[in-house]
Order: structure tokens, then sequence, then C-alpha cells
């Protein structure tokens, strides 16, 4: 599980609009602040036609190779941490450290104290739940929703844990809620059900001070449900704002991503190829075998994905042929290169995974009542959900702060220029820009 803003990326003026997507995004008058200075000048066509957007991500895994990106990715931002507009700490910075700290000393830490974490129970119209809360034991800023990402250790991962402390630290009172799907590598859109509630719960509880609105931090795959939480009728007047980390908008560009490698170029519409991680695939059939109706089918997809899980290279054969007419064609889509084939396959699967695929995807929505209140950050070569997902998401709602680092990737981060270890402390200031101020504070 990766726990740091994975895919934090560039800085850039203010721009207009929205981009020339392959498929059009809505929201023509959207405004998105858009943070990277190299999309400045590879996208002029978008820029012209932009305004204003910022971005951010955070991958959670589980396998062997995936921990070990996780570590270089905390040494390579620790180490791009110490340059440029840094050689100033300011509070961002700080954060920023202490998130690569961990449980490591740090200055936030002699400067804050200790959060106090807490497992609660709570309830919303029956439903019941559990959750960590985390108590910064100094003024709160900001009621936080952080949403975990797919783990088998859940709300539990220590370095989940990491993350909300110094989110707490930085004033922010963070409930983790323990959702099933996540703890079970799987994404669904049901998981939006238990974003609404802990959101629904924070807002209500007594000692928030005054009503506030709830702020909500979602990680990678975990955005979507996120954002179907933020817009529900019930939710959107209790939402403050959206910190998405590497996420996506169109479910049908994410898998043909992952099995294919390829995405639309946001200025040609061209297809462009990348190298996405094999965990993604196999985290994508999880998320599936249960709409499956052959118990044989599920049985064997699920096998395949635990062997591939541990082991990319891990031989399946002996499975695969096996398979009946339901689980063929989820593989077919999952093991075909093809970008131009992707619609097709698609269509063939069982109508429950159709329906569940539609269900998480957030291109079509009304995003409006996010305009203002998202702020994501992408890593420029991100290998699990491309960049332009944020992109067009941003675009879609509108008001958008779009944060795309440069030369940020979660599996080579020693890279970082200074205009992306900038751009990563100017996302970490939108978002401590969200705060109330401290009392007595001019």
């Amino acid at each position: 599980m990766v726990r740091l803003f994975n895919a934090v990326r560039k800085i850039v003026p203010q721009v207009t609009g929205r981009p020339p997507y392959s498929n059009p995004t809505p929201a023509p008058s959207a405004a998105v602040r858009l943070h990277s200075r190299r999309h400045v000048a590879t996208f002029p066509r978008y820029i012209e036609r932009s305004a204003s957007s910022t971005l951010g991500g955070t991958i959670m895994g589980s396998s062997t190779r995936h921990r070990a990106a996780l570590v270089a990715a905390a040494t390579g931002m620790l180490l791009a941490l110490g340059g440029c507009d840094l050689l100033f700490p300011d509070e961002a910075v700080n954060v920023l450290k202490d998130i690569v700290a961990g449980d490591a000393p740090s200055a936030l830490k002699q400067e804050t104290p200790e959060p106090a974490r807490t497992t609660i129970r709570y309830e919303v119209d029956g439903r019941v739940w559990y959750a960590d809360l985390y108590d910064p034991r100094q003024p709160i800023g900001a009621p936080l929703v952080l949403v975990p990402g797919a783990a088998p250790a859940g709300k539990d991962d220590p370095r989940l844990q990491a993350l909300a402390k110094s989110l707490a630290r930085a004033r922010f009172l963070v409930l983790v809620p323990d959702l099933p799907g996540p703890r079970q590598l799987k994404i669904s859109a049901a998981d939006a059900g238990g974003i609404a509630d802990a959101v629904t719960y924070l807002a209500g509880r007594a000692t928030t001070p005054g009503g506030r609105q709830v702020g909500i931090a979602a990680i990678s795959y975990g955005v979507g449900p996120a954002v179907l939480a933020a817009i529900r009728p019930d939710v959107t007047d209790k939402v403050r704002f959206v910190l998405g980390l590497g996420g996506y908008y169109d479910t049908r560009a994410m898998i043909t991503y992952i099995t294919t490698g390829a995405y639309r170029d946001p200025v040609t519409g061209g297809w462009r190829r990348a190298d996405p991680l094999d965990y993604a695939k196999w985290v994508f059939v999880l998320s599936n075998v249960d709409r499956l109706r052959s118990p044989s089918d599920r049985a064997a997809l699920s096998e395949m994905a635990r062997r591939r899980l541990r082991d990319p290279r891990a031989p399946i054969q002996d499975l695969v042929r096996g398979l009946g007419p339901e689980g063929r064609p989820l593989l077919t889509l999952l093991l075909n290169d093809d970008p131009a084939r992707v619609d097709g396959l698609n269509g063939d699967l069982p109508e429950a995974v159709r329906a569940d695929i539609a269900a998480l995807s957030l291109k079509g929505r009304d995003l409006s009542p996010l305009a203002g209140k998202l702020i994501l950050i992408h890593g420029e070569v991100d290998r699990m959900i491309p960049y332009t997902e944020s992109i067009a998401l941003a675009a879609a709602a509108g008001r958008t702060e779009l944060f795309i680092p440069e030369g940020f990737s979660h599996v080579d981060p020693d890279s970082i220029p200074i205009a992306g270890q900038r751009t990563l402390v100017r996302a970490m200031r939108a978002l401590l820009a969200r705060r109330d101020p401290l009392p007595g504070a001019s």
C-alpha cells in the first residue's frame, strides 16, 4: 500500500476551459488551475482553453515489489524535500517531511502533541460502522475522512496510520472508516455508502465545532467512490473539500490503461503508451469476480489474482484451462494489449460486471457540486492510473486545483526536479488552506 502522495505533479500559471480530451468532458466553462511547468509547454492548447486545478496521488498495494517501491518513494521524497524554497521550511514542508518520516522523529513531531487514536463505533440510519479517530489534541482546523486504499490491513495498515497521524498533527480531526472492500483488495461503488456515512457522522459529531463541513481524502481507486459519496444530495452540503491522490475519471479509460498501457494524449487525442503495473490488473479481477455466477470461475480467477499479486510471474495456465463462459471474457480483456479492442471485449463481459464498471465511473455524471472543492494530485508517470484521468476529472468538475509534480513517480522518486518539489509543497499548502485558522490568528 503506497502511503505517500505518489502522484503529486507540476506547477503552472492560471488557465481556462477544458482539455481537448478524446472523449469530451463536461463543464466547458470549468476553471482549472494547473500546476505544472512542463504541461504548460506540452499541452499548449489545453493551457489556452483551461482555467485552474491541482493534483495529488497515493497508491496502496500489497505485493513485495510494490512495498519495495514504497520504501524507495519515501526515501526519494525525503531527499526531494531538501531543495529550492524548502530551504526555508514552512508548515507545508514540515507536514510533508513528517509524512515521509513515518514513525521516525521530525520537526512537526517536536512541535505538536502526539495525536490520540481511538477505535470507535458509530451508527448512521441503522448502519453500524467502525473507524479509527485521530484527535490532534490541538485546535481543530477541519474534520477529515481519510479513505483507506486497497490493502488487507485496511485502516490498521501501519503506513495509513502514520499518514493519519501526520494529518492530525496538521490540525485535522481524522476519521479512517473500516471499509470491507479495500480490505479484500476490491473496489466497488458500494464503498461510496460507507464514505457518505463517515462524512455524515463526522459532520454531526458533538465535539466537532459548529456544524463544520468535512473534508475527504482518497487514494488511487478510492477517489471514485469518494467522489460518488461527495456528490450525493444528502452529503454534498456537508463536504468542504475532496483531496484526490492519483485518482480516475473514466473507468473505460482506466481499464484500457491497466490492460494495454494505452491512454489518450490530452492534446491530440491520439494514443500514448506506458508500462502499467500488473498489480492493477489483478485488483480489477478481484473487484469483479463476485459478480460471476459460476463458482468455479470465481475460484479460478481469484486464485490467479492471489498468485500474481504475490509473484507477477507466477504460473496460471493450469487455472486458465478450466475457465468457463463467464470467466473467459474477463481474462481475455485482462490479457488484451490492443486498445482498439477494449470496448468490444468490455461488451462481452457478463452484464453484472459491466454494470459494476459503469457504476464506478465518474464520466457523464453531474460533478458541479464539487466545483471549487476539488484538490487533485497525480504523478506524471503513475503506472496505476494515467495522470490524464485527473486532468479529465478536473475539467469535468470545474474550479479545481490540479497538481502534477514534474518527474515524480512512486517507482522513480530520485529524479524529482526542483519544479516538481515546489509543486508538491504547493499542493500541501492548498490542502492546509482549507482549514479554519488558529484561534486568534489574523
